[in-house]
């Protein structure tokens, strides 16, 4: 009997015991404090209210290369080679060398050398259709005549490449010569149907993207209180992403969209300030 009562104390201590190294045990997991404010044009920066917020364990931008990873890009190499006839074969061999298919625009202007300006026929008339007819600039004049193509064609050949190297020195000198003429390309232009194209894929792309985000990469979710406020707890140490997908905040005409960065470690909360500095910032430029 007296070895029973031993047994039966020494497992209440063995009980007790552990149940003192659980509550002095360090704790596994932190928790994240964020503010979330906007500053539209010309104001002052206000509360983000009454909106949801996602911590992901992979950043949203890195989800999105996942999902359109999963869906085959449009060739752009296949979609030159279908153009149509009208478009020369210089033309086509310079939209493969830079893998750019967009003829209007300042960043496709920028790409442009001299070379290519006069290399490649519709470049080359677009830009004399921009120059050659303003008289008052310093623009050379041709000194070939069309009827020694056929009476002198070797004096037609020299003059013409004489007349290419003035033009071409006169290109390197101004190079603002060179701007506005996407104008005069504008009918010819590929990029409107290679941008539909690509179009096409987007929203299932998109809608795969929220779906990894919001069942695979998800950990929590909060909705920010009339102050802006959200709280997230009980989350296990990590590196995770504050993030509200590809869903824009609205105040005033500010239209911020955050995925940002946060770190959680056991037993201390993370403070997170989220405002126009720290919003996503897009790029625009299309091939």
């Amino acid at each position: 009997m007296s070895g029973m009562k031993c047994s039966t104390r020494a497992a209440i201590f063995v009980i007790f015991g552990a149940l003192a190294f659980a509550a002095n045990a360090p704790a596994q997991t932190g928790s994240i404090d964020f503010v979330a404010r906007a500053t539209p044009s010309g104001g002052l920066d206000e509360p983000v209210r009454g909106f949801p917020f996602y911590l992901l364990s992979k950043s949203f931008e890195d989800i999105g290369k996942e999902a359109d990873a999963t869906d085959p890009k449009p060739d752009m190499d296949a979609f030159i080679a279908k153009l149509d006839a009208t478009y020369s074969p210089e033309l086509k061999a310079w939209m493969k060398k830079n893998q750019w298919v967009s003829l209007a625009g300042e960043d496709f202007i920028h790409m442009l050398t001299p070379t290519d300006v006069l290399g490649v026929p519709e470049f080359r008339k677009a830009y004399m259709e921009r120059n050659a007819g303003d008289q008052s600039a310093d623009f050379p004049k041709p000194k070939v005549k069309a009827s020694d193509q056929v009476k002198n064609p070797d004096k037609f050949d020299k003059l013409s490449a004489d007349y290419i190297e003035l033009v071409r020195r006169y290109i390197e000198q101004h190079p603002m010569s060179v701007d506005g003429i996407d104008l005069n390309l504008a009918e010819i232009d590929p990029g409107p149907k290679w941008q539909a194209l690509q179009g096409k894929r987007m929203p299932e792309i998109r809608r795969r993207a929220l779906n990894l985000a919001q069942s695979k990469y998800l950990v929590a979710r909060a909705e920010t209180n009339l102050q802006g406020e959200g709280f997230l707890r009980g989350i296990p140490s990590g590196t995770y992403w504050l993030s509200t997908l590809d869903v824009a905040a609205s105040v005033g005409d500010a239209r911020p969209v955050w995925d940002v960065p946060v770190t959680v470690r056991a037993g201390e909360t993370a403070s997170v300030a989220l405002s126009n500095v720290n919003a996503v910032q897009t790029s625009h430029a299309t091939p």
